[in-house]
């Protein structure tokens, strides 16, 4: 069955990526938890992270590592946050977000209606970010 993470990685949908691969993307969430919130999520369709091969969670997690640098460096944070949960889409996904403290790992925290052009701000910060550390080749455009 597709999941709406393909619907969105196939465009069917639209989505806000900041990260294109060929194995894998990464595009804001619609309920962030800061602002700036990523998915980094594979094309293939793998439901549970400990079914995933070894070298596409490898793949999915350097992303995240990736995109969790540019979050730190655009929204001039301590850390960037990091879940695998995966019970809301049944397509592997980990979450990557800008944080300043534990407080900020509370999915009951997270905006429900976010304002698009602060989702839109956020995403070009971290694709910013991304270029300015030599990762050009992977960011889409807007």
């Amino acid at each position: 069955m597709t999941t709406i993470f393909s619907k969105i990685i196939d465009g069917e949908i639209p989505g806000r990526f900041v990260w294109k691969d060929q194995d894998v993307v990464a595009f804001l969430t619609i309920a962030p938890l800061a602002d700036g919130h990523v998915l980094v999520v594979p094309r293939e369709e793998v439901d549970r992270w400990t079914d995933a091969s070894p070298e596409l969670l490898a793949k999915v997690m350097n992303v995240a590592q990736t995109v969790g640098r540019a979050q730190v460096e655009a929204f001039d944070v301590e850390r960037a946050g990091v879940i695998i949960a995966g019970f809301e889409v049944h397509h592997l996904h980990v979450h990557v977000w800008p944080a300043s403290s534990e407080s900020e790992f509370n999915f009951q925290k997270a905006q429900q209606n976010p304002d698009p052009g602060v989702m839109d701000a956020a995403a070009e910060k971290i694709r910013q970010a991304l270029r300015e550390a030599g990762h050009g080749q992977f960011v889409p455009a807007a």
